[in-house]
């Protein structure tokens, strides 16, 4: 959203796509948010089933998912609504509706499955752990040692791995690609040429407010006999309000690759 713009309020129905499981008691296992104007029904679902489930009824959970989403595609997102209410098996459930009143659909239902859906915590599996820039920064070579502020759901079909980590970026100068105060996902080390890539650079030696920083990185380079060195290096920023900086190899190094934004919340 851009600053200084109005928010518009839309009302939305809530329900809770619930489990009950033998042995287990009732619980959220997703979101179900429906906009009425549009008939649109927004979902997220846990994925940790084999953690919680059955070999048989993981199977079944697995696929919940891509089928709501096909259903609601076919029926609409009231239509699909009212057949879960109607329909409640001994397997799946949905909770009573809640109204809803929101600015941005995707941000409340992030927020409202982050405080109402509580999945098992498998790291580098379906999580990422959340790291300031500064720990990130100092975990290079043996990023799994360094402090982990929490643990962070990353997106479904994200393919995780231990160099990989969550970072706060403030800031205006990647707008409005990366919003100021967005969650991005980063992974140290740059396999291959830099050239066009955004990375997250650390400026030692200034002041620290500005040390971290993430700017897409260009260079020149120039032939010195046998080998090639850099003629220039310059840092660009994505927002036209900001300069670009032009820096020599050992006035920064590279924490790492951005690689994507977090979902918003509320």
């Amino acid at each position: 959203m851009a600053r200084g713009e109005v928010l518009s309020i839309e009302r939305a129905e809530c329900v809770f796509l619930q489990a009950a499981l033998p042995g287990r008691p009732v619980e959220n296992i997703g979101v179900l948010l429906l906009d009425p104007a549009t008939d649109r029904l927004y979902q997220r679902l846990r994925r940790d089933w084999e953690s919680m489930a059955g070999e048989e009824e993981a199977e079944v959970l697995e696929l919940l998912e891509d089928d709501l989403a096909a259903k609601a595609g076919e029926m609409g997102g009231a239509a699909l609504v009212r057949y879960l209410e109607q329909n409640a098996s001994n397997l799946i459930r949905v909770s009573g509706r809640e109204a809803v009143q929101l600015a941005d659909f995707e941000a409340r239902l992030n927020r409202l499955y982050r405080e109402n859906v509580k999945p098992r915590v498998l790291e580098f599996e379906t999580h990422l752990p959340l790291r300031s820039l500064r720990a990130a920064a100092g975990g290079l070579g043996g990023e799994n040692e360094v402090e982990v502020e929490e643990w962070i759901e990353a997106p479904a079909g994200l393919k995780l791995g231990p160099d990989m980590f969550v970072g706060r970026v403030v800031g205006r100068s990647m707008e409005p690609a990366i919003p100021d105060g967005s969650l991005c996902v980063f992974r140290h080390g740059v396999a291959g040429s830099r050239q066009g890539r955004l990375l997250l650079i650390q400026r030692p030696g200034v002041d620290r407010t500005a040390e971290f920083t993430v700017k897409r990185y260009t260079s020149v380079k120039r032939a010195d006999g046998d080998s090639w060195e850099h003629e220039r290096i310059r840092l660009e920023p994505l927002n036209p309000e900001f300069e670009p900086w032009d820096l020599r190899p050992d006035e920064f190094s590279v924490v790492g690759e951005f690689v994507r934004l977090l979902p918003p919340e509320e």
